[in-house]
Parts: C-alpha cells; sequence; structure tokens
C-alpha cells in the first residue's frame, strides 16, 4: 500500500479525524487499550468512520514504521451525506436516480458498477458504512475513474436510507431473484432508488422490507445467476431506455 493511502500513529489519526480527512476505516491493534486510543475511538464513532479491531501483523503488513498500534486508511473520495444531497438535486431540477449497493464486498465490481453508473447518469452510488466495499485507489482504478466524478454517500443505516428516500418522494425497489414482478414491467420514470445485493445472498432481508417494489430480471439457463455488475447494468439501462421514451433528459 502507498503512504499517501494511510495515515498510521494515534496523534496523527486524531488529528486527520478532527480535520475532516475522508477516512475509509480504521484499523487498531486487537489489545490496544490506552487514554489516546480511547479518545481516537470516540472521535471515530462520531465521525461515523468504521473501526475494524485486527491483529498487529496486519497493522505491520501495512507500514513497519511505529504505528502505535493503529492505522486509517483513506478513502480515495469525498464521500457525500446523502440528506445533503437529495435536496440538491431537486433543486437542480432533476429526477434522480440512486443506486443502492447492499453487501457488495468485491472491488472489482463495485467498480463495473459505478463505471456503468456514470455513464448512465446515476446521481449517486449509496453504501453501507460497514459490510461494503473500499473506495479506495484499486476501486477508482477499476471504475476507470468513474468514482472520480459520481457522488458516493457511504450511509450508517441503509434502512434509515431507504427510509430517508422514501420520505422524499423515491420509489425504493430491490432486485430479487424470487417473488418479484420482471423487471421491465416496473415504472422507472419518477425519482427511484434501486438496490442491489451481494452474489449469493443478495439484498439483506432487513433492506429488502423497506423497499416499495421487488423486481427480477428473468433467467432461463441452468446456472441461474447473473455477476451483480452484469445484472445492475441491464436493470440500469432500463431506467434510462425507460426515460428516453418518455422524452426525459437522462441527467
Amino acid at each position: 500500500m502507498k503512504e499517501q493511502e494511510y495515515i498510521y500513529g494515534l496523534h496523527a489519526v486524531e488529528e486527520a479525524i478532527e480535520a475532516g480527512r475522508d477516512i475509509d476505516k480504521i484499523l487498531i491493534k486487537k489489545d490496544l487499550q490506552s487514554d489516546a486510543a480511547t479518545a481516537v475511538l470516540e472521535k471515530a464513532q462520531q465521525a461515523g468512520i468504521p473501526l475494524q479491531r485486527v491483529p498487529v501483523q496486519k497493522l505491520d503488513g501495512i507500514t513497519r514504521r511505529n504505528h502505535q498500534g493503529v492505522v486509517a486508511l483513506l478513502s480515495a473520495v469525498t464521500y457525500y451525506r446523502l440528506d445533503n444531497l437529495v435536496p440538491q438535486l431537486f433543486e437542480n431540477g432533476e429526477n434522480p436516480f440512486i443506486v443502492v449497493l447492499d453487501g457488495v464486498t468485491d472491488v472489482r465490481n463495485f467498480g463495473a458498477i459505478a463505471r456503468t453508473c456514470e455513464c448512465a447518469g446515476v446521481s449517486a452510488i449509496v453504501i453501507p458504512e460497514r459490510g461494503s466495499v473500499s473506495v479506495n485507489a484499486d476501486a477508482v482504478k477499476t471504475s476507470s475513474g468513474a468514482l472520480n466524478v459520481l457522488p458516493v454517500c457511504r450511509e450508517k443505516s441503509l434502512t434509515d436510507a431507504l427510509r430517508y428516500l422514501a420520505q422524499c418522494g423515491f420509489t425504493t425497489i430491490a432486485t430479487s431473484d424470487r417473488n418479484s414482478e420482471p423487471y421491465t414491467e416496473q415504472d422507472f420514470t419518477s425519482p427511484v432508488a434501486i438496490v442491489f445485493g451481494a452474489e449469493g445472498s443478495g439484498v439483506s432481508p432487513a433492506v429488502a422490507a423497506h423497499c416499495d417494489r421487488h423486481v427480477a430480471i428473468p433467467q432461463f439457463g441452468q446456472i441461474n445467476s447473473l455477476n451483480v455488475s452484469v445484472a445492475a447494468g441491464i436493470v440500469i439501462y432500463e431506467v434510462v431506455r425507460q426515460r428516453l421514451a418518455q422524452g426525459q433528459q437522462v441527467n
């Protein structure tokens, strides 16, 4: 890992949090207990930065310098706040289209989805603080730079985020492979937020329960499983097709 991608040391990490640096997550040695460590933990929690307890070998693998048991991994992008972004989208006269990723952890899938989103005029991607891919330099590279221009919102709770979007007039839609209507039968011409889940497990039940509708891509082969980035591309461009057919301007 390149040195510009992380900050190490208790004081340096605390200063980075106070300065509002975009931190993807903070790694802390499993048995680290001190007043200074507690101060870093509390400030990270207040700032909504994910924390992960790890063996010291993990930290040593990132840097051999005196990390004092704490390393902050810097985000390659500046995260947006959903409750700040959505009002701005409406003020700009947009018909917002937001993609929500639930449990997508593979950098290549995330980068491919982000690339498709940017090409299709998606307004933003929403990811959870925990159980999600890191928006690091590899993700930006895999997205062909799309993540440099596409807003990414990192939210503490996807269910709260979906509840907020519904209150703002969005139709919230979960993609599924069962008990769902075909995606082509859903109207995507109004403000919409579409949730894509991890391969294998799909959209989690808790998140799916907060969605207005469930849609599926018909499948006829024996494998009966699409790569999540491919599935996202199919549904995202159905949104584009419908909006263009209605004479709407794609964002």
